[in-house]
């Protein structure tokens, strides 16, 4: 007998991530994190991660909006750096610490100087984990655009995926 999978596609959910009005740092290590997202009852094997991010008013052209993701380090629970698996202000130690390893950058968007614009895209979260999919996550967003972001209309969302035999 042959086991034939089937994509199952989850419904959308908004992340627990507090993005709107986001101020801007120079150093790209002052953002906001996600509240931590519990892989272990939902055991999706993918999420789709979907992100709208609208820029303030006269943003600096060739500055940048980076998305990060990173994983809970064991089930103590111990979360990469400052991060504490709220949704939550959090300024990295250091970009050497940033670029360490715990915290991976899935997105980095080239900004432009036009007020308001929004930048949109979506990328799998199990790729940016080289083909593994944590117990336990979240997402840390930074930016240096010199303004803050817009006061309404940042998300960042996930779909779940989840594989049935048919």
């Amino acid at each position: 007998m042959t086991t034939v999978l089937k994509a199952l596609h989850g419904n959308s959910a908004a992340l627990t991530l507090t993005i709107n009005g986001l101020a801007s740092d120079t150093n790209l290590l002052a953002g906001r994190s996600s509240a931590v997202v519990d892989n272990t009852t939902n055991l999706s094997d993918d999420e789709l991660i979907t992100y709208v991010i609208k820029t303030g008013t006269s943003p600096t052209a060739g500055t940048s909006v980076l998305i990060y993701v990173w994983c809970q380090l064991d089930d103590t629970p111990t979360y990469p750096d400052a991060v504490t698996g709220s949704d939550a202000n959090v300024t990295i130690t250091s970009s050497n610490v940033l670029a360490a390893g715990a915290f991976i950058l899935a997105k980095g968007l080239s900004i432009d100087a036009t007020s308001n614009r929004v930048y949109s895209g979506y990328f799998s979260l199990k790729a940016q984990f080289q083909d593994y999919m944590p117990k336990k996550w979240g997402i840390f967003v930074v930016h240096n655009t010199a303004v803050a972001l817009n006061a309404a209309g940042n998300t960042i969302s996930r779909i779940p995926l989840q594989y049935q035999n048919v």
